[in-house]
C-alpha cells in the first residue's frame, strides 16, 4: 500500500528586516520645514504686531486673548478633520490646501476695519493652517525610523524656529507706520500661498508605516492603512503614556510666552514694540540650540538608558524653563539686553521638547493610528491649553498684570508639569513593548501567517 506523501509545513514568514532608508526623506523634511515656518509665522504675526494693531483699532490685551483663544478653539476640531481628510484623499493634498487657504485668509485680514472682522478672519486662518501640523508631523515620522526621529525632529523644529526668529524682528519693522501692520499681514499671507505651491511640487509621501522595521519589506498596499474614526481616537487614550502626554500638553504653560511675551515687555517694562520684538531673535536662536542639542542628547540617552532616558530628559526640560521664566518675568532687569539673554534661555528650554515628545508618542502608538494621535496631540490638547491660557491670561492681565500671569503659568505650572511627566517612568517601557508587539502582529497578518 502506497504511503501518503508527507505534507510540507508552510514556509516561515520572512524575518524582520533592518529599518530601511526612505527615499526623498530629506527633501520632504526640508520642504515641510520651510512651509511650516511660513505657516507658523503667519499664525503668530497678529501677536507680534498686536501693540500696533491695538493702537490702530482701539483694542487691549483681552482682545488679543480672545482672538488667540477662539482661533485655538476653532483649531481643535479642525485638526482631526484635516487628518481624516488626508486619509481619504492624500496627505500632500491637505498640506497644500491648508497653506493656500491660510494664506488667503491672512491676506484678507490685512483689510480689517474693526475687531469683529479681524477676529473672524484670524479664526478662519487658524482653522486652515492647523491642518498642516499633524499631517506634516505624521509624514516626517513615516520618513524616519525611531532611531533617527529625534535627530530629524530636532532639525525640523530647530530650523522652523530659526527662520521664525529671523522673521520676527523683520515683522517689527512693519510697526514703524500706523497702518504698517496691514502690509505685514498681507505679505505673510502671500508667502504662505507660495509655500503651498512649493509643497505640491516637492513633497513625496512615503506612505503610512514606511519607516518601521516590521514593515520595511512590505509594499505600501500591504501595510496597515491609517484609521481615522471616533473609535480610533478614543482607543488612543487606552495607552497610558499617551494619556500622560496629553495631560502634560494641557499643563504646558510655556506656550503662553509666544502670545504675550512681546506685549509683556511693552506694557510691563515700557519698551517700544520695535525694541521688544528684538527678543524674538535670541529666543529663536536659543530654541535652535536647545532643539539641535536635544536631538543629540536624546539619541545618546536612548543608547545608555533606553527605557527611561527620554522621561528624565523631558522632566528636566520643564524645570529648566520654569527657572529661566522666573528670572525673566519677575525681576526688572533694566535694558533689553538682559531680557534677550533670558529669552534665549527660555527658547533653549522650550526647544528641548520637540525632539523627545514626538518620538515618545510615535514609539507608543502604531503607525495606522499615528496620524490621529498627532492631530489630537498637536491640535486638540495643545489647542485647548492655548485657548484656556490665552483667554484666562488676557482677562487676568487686564485686572492684575501679565507679570502675575507669568508667575503662575510659566513657573508654577511648569513645575507641576514636570512632576506629572514622572508617571512615564512606570508606563513608558510597557507601552513601547505593547506597540512593538502590535506592529509584529500586523506584519504577520499582512503576510498571511496562519499563526497570527
Amino acid at each position: 500500500m502506497a504511503q501518503p506523501a508527507p505534507v510540507s509545513p508552510p514556509p516561515p514568514a520572512p524575518a524582520l528586516t533592518n529599518e530601511r532608508t526612505i527615499p526623498h526623506r530629506w527633501r520632504n523634511l526640508a520642504t515641510l520645514t520651510g512651509s511650516t515656518a511660513v505657516d507658523s509665522t503667519e499664525g503668530s504675526v497678529t501677536s507680534t504686531l498686536f501693540p500696533t494693531i491695538a493702537a490702530s483699532l482701539g483694542l487691549n490685551s483681552s482682545h488679543l486673548g480672545t482672538m488667540t483663544a477662539l482661533g485655538k478653539l476653532a483649531s481643535a476640531p479642525a485638526g482631526p478633520l484635516w487628518t481624516w481628510l488626508a486619509g481619504v484623499t492624500s496627505r500632500k493634498t491637505v498640506l497644500v490646501v491648508t497653506s493656500l487657504l491660510g494664506g488667503a485668509f491672512g491676506i484678507a485680514s490685512g483689510f480689517s476695519q474693526d475687531f469683529a472682522s479681524l477676529l473672524v478672519l484670524n479664526v478662519l486662518m487658524a482653522a486652515s493652517l492647523v491642518g498642516g501640523s499633524p499631517v506634516g508631523n505624521a509624514l516626517i515620522l513615516d520618513s524616519f525610523s525611531d532611531r533617527d526621529r529625534a535627530r530629524a525632529v530636532s532639525y525640523f523644529y530647530g530650523a522652523v524656529n530659526g527662520i521664525m526668529s529671523l522673521v520676527g524682528p523683520l515683522l517689527g519693522l512693519f510697526t514703524r507706520t500706523e497702518e504698517g501692520w496691514r502690509t505685514g499681514l498681507m505679505v505673510t499671507g502671500a508667502i504662505a500661498v507660495a509655500a503651498g505651491l512649493a509643497q505640491w511640487l516637492l513633497i513625496k509621501d512615503p506612505g503610512v508605516g514606511a519607516s518601521e522595521r516590521e514593515f520595511a519589506d512590505l509594499a505600501a498596499n500591504r501595510r496597515p492603512a491609517e484609521k481615522a474614526s471616533p473609535a480610533t481616537i478614543l482607543s488612543l487614550f487606552r495607552v497610558r503614556s499617551y494619556s500622560i502626554m496629553m495631560l502634560s500638553r494641557l499643563l504646558s504653560g510655556h506656550l503662553l510666552i509666544s502670545v504675550f511675551g512681546v506685549t509683556f515687555l511693552v506694557q510691563e517694562r515700557d519698551f517700544s514694540n520695535v525694541t521688544a520684538a528684538i527678543v524674538l531673535a535670541p529666543f529663536g536662536i536659543g530654541y535652535i540650540v536647545g532643539t539641535l542639542g536635544g536631538g543629540v542628547l536624546v539619541g545618546w540617552l536612548d543608547r545608555v538608558m533606553p527605557d527611561r532616558g527620554r522621561v528624565w530628559y523631558i522632566q528636566a526640560a520643564q524645570l529648566l524653563f520654569a527657572g529661566a521664566a522666573l528670572i525673566a518675568s519677575q525681576f526688572d532687569l533694566g535694558g533689553i539686553g538682559l531680557y534677550a539673554v533670558l529669552w534665549a534661555l527660555m527658547g533653549a528650554a522650550q526647544g528641548l521638547n520637540p525632539p523627545v515628545n514626538r518620538p515618545i508618542v510615535a514609539s507608543v502608538i502604531p503607525p495606522r493610528r499615528r496620524g490621529q494621535a498627532m492631530a489630537v496631540f498637536i491640535t486638540v490638547f495643545e489647542t485647548i491649553g492655548w485657548a484656556v491660557f490665552s483667554l484666562g491670561a488676557g482677562h487676568f492681565a487686564t485686572t492684575h498684570s501679565i507679570q502675575a500671569v507669568f508667575l503662575w503659568v510659566l513657573v508654577v505650572l511648569m513645575v507641576v508639569n514636570a512632576l506629572v511627566l514622572g508617571l512615564l517612568h512606570v508606563t513608558y517601557p510597557q507601552d513601547v513593548a505593547a506597540a512593538r508587539a502590535e506592529r509584529e502582529r500586523e506584519r504577520d497578518e499582512a503576510l498571511g501567517d496562519p499563526a497570527a
